[in-house]
């Protein structure tokens, strides 16, 4: 069989057997879920500089400490951060506005790994997904298929081990375009998450099935005059030079304001960055372009050494990182487009109205919506630059390759950096579990068309609340017992169902306040003739509509 039909066939076959694990794993409380999820990111730590050294080896892209810190970060920061995120059953209440929301699985996640980022891209999506009770299916890059599968091993049997379903996560070993074209628009495919080129994204979305995208990033970071240049060239190579600038978060050009110039460019100089020649920055740009523009595969991810002797020149072998003056931005000058390697172009400006307006071209020319970094101790300045410039994720004083996914701030940790509409994705932050589930809301009456006391019934504000105890003529020997509201009593069924119960105490609290709020509804009878009194679930609904009621909401 033709591998392009052998990798549909794979196709078809994983996100049969993963339709399958998901429909069991839809089932399972919070409770079990996070179990699984937890073994997953610990596992996945655990194997980080395996995982790494693999991702170098298979596809000769960046280095294998920093591909590690990508690992444990993908994988105990990412879960730390979505640990206490509800995603099952009740998720949240609105006592106000009476409103429930129930958390949903979206079904099965495709997820796009790329090249530059295997392990860590696939460990990342399949916690995100896992977490909102989702299986996975994988496409990998051709070119980094082992280490992809390697981490998908690690992860499942840690998942299995935790009580998972089997199959719940799995990656296709033949990739191909027709293959993984036929992951992302087979029936049983609920919602893609696309990383990697723009042509990949752009087929995401052209696949007829939502889809979470990425952009490029060209990300500017400017240096205005009232910096800790210092510190702010610290920043700017540690962000170039790690991982050999594979992130799409990373620096792509630095803009810097004329007064601090001369000390900013000592400071690249001692921190062992090259400034290339002006014939060195010809050769650099047409070994790094071809004439339409498009990045060469061969220097991404490669040293600065590497880049310069496939350029036609030498640099020491410890650079790290070479920067290219240039005086303005655009098709005539290829080096001001992102990069991918460690290599940076570098502009001046005189005041920061310039920077700004340099900021916007770099981003309008190939980073629109991504992420820019400005360095600045005026906060006046800097609230400009968050009020004006097209990018979503303005940082300040920090690096941008691992400020942006929320390594060095209070971000949402992420591999997957929305750069919103403008540049061509329906979302504007950074992906995590939260997106990765369906949220359906139960909703009472506040604005009755019909008033219920017209019809011989409660009030709207009365059936909601929790009823004072009901009174007998012998209260010494027979139990008080609440009159729970229907919507009372939903709500505590579907949080038992999804293992979301309130803590004892939390609960006693709610029912001794409301009972001080609202007045006995029921009047006090002569005399019973039993001491168990059966629980009343509000005006005109019995214990059997209740659960007529919850066999609706548990219908697939």
């Amino acid at each position: 069989m033709d591998k392009d039909l052998q990798s549909i066939q794979e196709a078809r076959e994983l996100l049969g057997r993963a339709k399958e694990a998901q429909l069991a794993f839809k089932n399972f409380t919070q409770e079990k879920v996070d179990k699984i999820v937890k073994a997953m990111a610990d596992a996945g730590f655990a194997a980080a500089e395996k995982l790494a050294s693999m991702a170098v080896e298979e596809t000769g892209f960046g280095k294998v400490s920093d591909k590690k810190l990508k690992n444990e970060f993908a994988t105990r920061r990412v879960w730390e951060s979505i640990n206490d995120l509800k995603t099952v059953g009740v998720i949240h209440e609105d006592q106000e506005k009476r409103i429930i929301e129930i958390g949903e699985p979206m079904g099965v996640v495709v997820a796009l790994i790329p090249s530059t980022n295997p392990t860590s891209t696939m460990m990342f999506k399949a916690i995100i997904a896992v977490k909102g009770r989702n299986a996975l299916v994988a496409s990998p890059h051709p070119k980094s298929v082992l280490c992809t599968l390697e981490a998908v091993r690690i992860i499942t049997q840690a998942a299995e081990s935790a009580g998972a379903p089997k199959n719940l996560i799995q990656c296709m070993s033949i990739p191909t375009i027709e293959g993984t074209s036929e992951l992302t628009k087979h029936k049983l495919s609920a919602i893609i998450l696309a990383t990697g080129s723009s042509a990949m994204v752009k087929a995401a979305y052209s696949s007829g099935k939502p889809a979470y995208g990425v952009g490029p990033g060209n990300v500017p970071s400017f240096i205005e005059r009232t910096a800790n240049v210092k510190k702010a060239v610290a920043d700017i190579v540690f962000g170039k030079s790690f991982d050999w600038g594979v992130l799409c978060s990373a620096e792509s050009g630095v803009i810097l304001d004329a007064p601090i110039k001369k000390l900013a460019v000592e400071e690249f100089k001692r921190r062992r960055a090259y400034f290339a020649s002006p014939e060195e920055k010809e050769r650099l740009a047409r070994l790094m372009f071809d004439p339409r523009g498009a990045l060469n595969a061969e220097v991404v991810g490669k040293s600065p050494a590497f880049i310069a002797q496939k350029a036609g020149f030498d640099v020491p072998h410890d650079t790290t990182c070479i920067i290219a003056e240039l005086s303005a931005v655009g098709k005539e000058y290829p080096l001001s487009r992102e990069k991918l390697s460690p290599v940076l172009s570098m502009f001046t400006v005189d005041g920061w109205l310039e920077g700004c307006h340099r900021c916007i071209e770099m981003l309008e020319f190939g980073g629109l919506g991504h992420s820019m970094v400005i360095h600045s101790s005026d906060s006046e300045i800097i609230l400009k630059f968050g009020l004006e410039k097209p990018a979503f994720r303005i940082l300040v004083n920090t690096t941008s390759s691992l400020g942006a996914i929320g390594y060095t701030n209070e971000l949402t940790p992420s591999l997957m950096l929305g750069p919103g509409t403008w540049g061509g994705s329906i979302v504007s932050e950074n992906v995590s579990a939260k997106h990765l589930i369906n949220i359906k809301r139960l909703t009472f009456e506040t604005r009755p068309v019909n008033p219920p006391e017209k019809f011989g019934g409660q009030s709207t504000d009365e059936v909601h609340h929790v009823s004072s105890p009901v009174k007998t003529a012998h209260p010494a020997s027979s139990s008080q017992h609440p009159v729970k509201s229907w919507m009372d009593e939903i709500d505590e069924r579907i949080r038992l169902k999804a293992g979301n119960v309130f803590e004892k105490q939390k609960t006693e609290a709610v029912i001794q306040k409301t009972e001080k709020i609202v007045q006995p509804s029921i009047a006090p009878v002569e005399s019973v003739k039993s001491t168990t009194i059966a629980p009343k679930y509000g005006l005109g609904i019995s214990e059997t509509d209740i659960d007529r009621i919850m066999t609706e909401f548990q219908k697939p």
